[in-house]
């Protein structure tokens, strides 16, 4: 499902994946942390309005609130009362060359990945467990460096 983005002036159009097991409102949060991650959403652009998203997606006007909600929270944008919603925060961007450098190698890997038999659910669960592996990695040298928040305690 997709709300493009032809009645609204926004950059960004949602669309859902009702298999992902993600909740609705959870999906545009991560659709709009990613447009702004990448550079599609930037300061100042506004959001889609609740009445188009609503229209598009055929959901409950309740889960866009949340999700603008959400968002607002995590400092990410901000409602204006009768006008919409804006983007006003920013999140970890990687630079623009990085990011195409980053983004041909992983067609690459892909492209190899498909070649070897595995479909876009089996790309899908061999990246997230190559990123827990990261994140477990990561977790492990800051423990070792003293950055579990415990370092001096009891010496």
């Amino acid at each position: 499902m997709d709300v493009d983005k032809c009645d609204s002036p926004s950059p960004i159009g949602f669309r859902l994946d009702p298999g992902s097991g993600v909740p609705t409102y959870l999906q545009l949060v991560q659709q709009v942390e990613q447009a702004v991650r990448l550079g599609y959403l930037r300061q100042g652009d506004q959001l889609p309005r609740v009445k188009d998203v609503v229209a598009g997606l055929a959901i409950n006007p309740n889960t866009v609130l949340k999700a603008y909600r959400e968002l607002e929270h995590r400092g990410l944008v901000a409602g204006r009362r009768g006008v919409g919603t804006f983007v006003e925060g920013t999140v970890e961007r990687v630079g623009l060359r990085e990011q195409a450098a980053l983004h041909k190698s992983l067609l690459v890997w892909m492209r190899t990945a498909s070649e070897a038999g595995l479909d876009e659910e089996g790309m899908s669960a061999l990246f997230t467990a190559a990123l827990h592996d990261l994140r477990k990695s990561r977790a492990g040298r800051a423990d070792e460096e003293g950055g579990n928040g415990r370092a001096g305690v009891g010496a």
